[in-house]
């Protein structure tokens, strides 16, 4: 484990380095900025509806700050808001309490696929993780116990959905439209996790299943499998999971895969009483664990992707591992070649098991590969076309139970952002970024949206894991509204010039990632959107996302500085 340790260091100096030498522009037929304009097009914005003039006096607000998502972004978000000193915010949520998708994700076996020391706030470690990857209670309560810790009760607003947000130019405020009504604020964050809009396949006739169907992400613990025929639709993180757990009471199991994952072989071992009495006793001992584990988190998950052209030998060094434990897991030579990947290592993302795969030893487990055709009252019929002769044979499987294991939908107009952002103009942003290219100044910005930022966003996913990202997230957030308060403005949009040099950066440094490589073009994963980008990857690591977000240029904004007296002084 200590080398990897040191290899994490290694890559994150060359990194950092890496962070400081990105002048070179992309070629001009990948470019394209905020605006949908290429190298050399006008630096002018878009003919768009003239606003009114603002008006003399700003119009007061419910609050300053409206953060909607209630999972770990918000939470995180709240808590660095009240170290900051900014009290006067609200988190929406249509859930009924926090913890986001651990909240709403409870089917058999869940349990986060990073190591527990690493899927945390580094600020707030928890001594009591169960096992070395906390199952998804652990994970919920998690939640609720930050959210009571740093006493985010009063500021929480839950069981209301936000419908959509709108920014009114005349008096620089956002209209916050919620299903109990609206509500105004100076700033608005996104902070809605891009798991969160459900995936349904679209397959003919799935309406027309007579037997019993449930989705991973809305699991109904009511569903029985004893002596059932199941079928599960999709290989990815959650099949992963619940596979296993329903296997072994099956009648008999189909698993209908499109994609192989590529599977890491997880240690989940317990966490033994006298190492958790140690980290409650001495919390300087977890610390040193999560070095380890972001470590090895940062060097499987993230190195190899990153640098697939400049250091090729990590991806084929996991790739080995692999397919090892794929060898030494499954009997059946057939069952071994059809559920080997065939595109390079973080193409999609992979996840970790020591269940899934020794799963298809189990005789009433069949791993069903041909193509799903249509779905009946019965079950599913697939079809197999010979290569040889082109023929083509169908087959139903007969079902009793369907799981559908599909997943969330990602880059496309409704899931990013999570719900329609009308923003200068009354410009949408996830129907502009689909239609133009998604596009963020540090995963977080955007010209077209003043006073918003968009958590989890496009260019934004880096380093060991999501917590990464929240905390770099926030931090951003953060010392910009510190920026904001100190000139006393009372509206802030990052400039053209800075978004169009971050962009120009990240598809420099895209081509050098896992993500450019043609392999990736047969992997069906949601890093992709339907340009061919990948913009759901910010291609830096986890130290570099660190570093930026401590670094920028707080000058990369244009900020509106209000006359003495005229309104009050927000972010109080």
């Amino acid at each position: 484990m200590c080398r990897y340790y040191y290899v994490n260091l290694s890559l994150g100096l060359m990194a950092l380095l890496a962070e400081d030498g990105l002048a070179m522009t992309p070629t001009e037929a990948t470019l394209t900025d905020a605006r949908g304009r290429g190298p050399g097009e006008s630096a002018e914005p878009p003919t768009r509806p003239a606003a009114s003039p603002e008006r003399a006096v700003l119009r007061e607000v419910d609050h300053d700050i409206v953060v909607v998502g209630a999972g770990f972004s918000g939470i995180g978000l709240g808590i660095q808001l009240k170290k900051a000193g900014m009290h006067d915010f609200v988190i929406i949520d249509a859930a009924d309490g926090v913890g986001g998708v651990w909240r709403h994700n409870v089917y058999p076996g869940i349990a986060v696929d990073i190591p527990s020391t690493t899927y945390s706030y580094s600020f707030e470690p928890n001594p009591d993780w169960s096992k070395l990857f906390a199952p998804g209670a652990e994970l919920r309560a998690y939640a609720e116990h930050c959210a009571e810790k740093y006493g985010l009760a009063a500021h929480l607003r839950l069981r209301t959905k936000v419908v959509s947000a709108e920014f009114d130019e005349i008096d620089s405020v956002w209209l916050v439209h919620t299903d109990a009504g609206t509500v105004t604020a100076r700033f608005l964050v996104a902070a809605v996790g891009p798991l969160d809009n459900v995936r349904y396949p679209d397959i003919p006739g799935i309406g027309d299943f007579a037997g019993t169907m449930v989705h991973t992400a809305r699991w109904d613990d009511s569903v029985r499998f004893d002596g059932k025929r199941v079928g599960v639709i999709g290989t990815g993180a959650s099949a992963l999971q619940v596979v296993p757990e329903i296997a072994p009471r099956t009648a008999h199991l189909d698993v209908f895969q499109r994609t192989p994952i590529w599977v890491i072989p997880k240690p989940n071992s317990s966490v033994p009483p006298v190492a958790r009495a140690l980290f409650r006793a001495f919390p300087p001992a977890q610390r040193a664990l999560r070095l380890v584990t972001d470590a090895v988190a940062e060097f499987i998950m993230t190195a190899g992707a990153v640098y697939h052209t400049r250091l090729p030998f990590l991806v084929r060094s996991v790739e080995r591992t692999c397919l090892r434990h794929l060898e030494r897991q499954v009997d059946d030579p057939d069952t071994r070649r059809r559920l080997t990947p065939h595109y390079a290592f973080g193409c999609k993302r992979p996840s970790f098991s020591s269940t899934y795969l020794r799963t298809y030893n189990l005789a009433q487990v069949d791993l069903v590969t041909d193509r799903i055709d249509r779905i009946t009252e019965q079950g599913i019929v697939t079809v197999h076309v010979d290569p040889d002769t082109g023929d083509r044979t169908e087959s139903l499987h007969e079902l009793d139970v369907l799981v559908l294991a599909t997943g969330f939908s990602t880059l496309q107009a409704g899931a990013m952002p999570a719900f329609p952002v009308h923003g200068l103009g009354g410009v949408e942003l996830g129907a502009y970024w689909e239609a133009n290219r998604y596009q963020n100044y540090q995963g977080i910005s955007t010209p077209l949206a003043p006073n918003f930022w968009l958590m989890n966003g496009p260019w934004s996913v880096a380093g060991s894991s999501w917590f990464s990202v929240i905390e770099s997230g926030s931090r951003h957030i953060v010392r910009t509204l510190g920026e904001i308060r100190r000139r006393g403005a009372y509206r802030a949009a990052v400039k053209q010039t800075a978004h169009d040099r971050y962009m120009s950066s990240m598809y420099k440094k895209v081509r050098h990632t896992v993500f450019s490589q043609p392999s990736c073009a047969t992997a069906n994963s949601y890093y992709f959107d339907r340009h061919g980008d990948a913009p759901f990857v910010r291609p830096v690591s986890g130290p570099a996302l660190w570093w930026a977000s401590k670094t920028f240029d707080l000058d990369d904004y244009d900020y509106r500085i209000a006359p003495v007296g005229l309104y009050r002084s927000p972010l109080r």
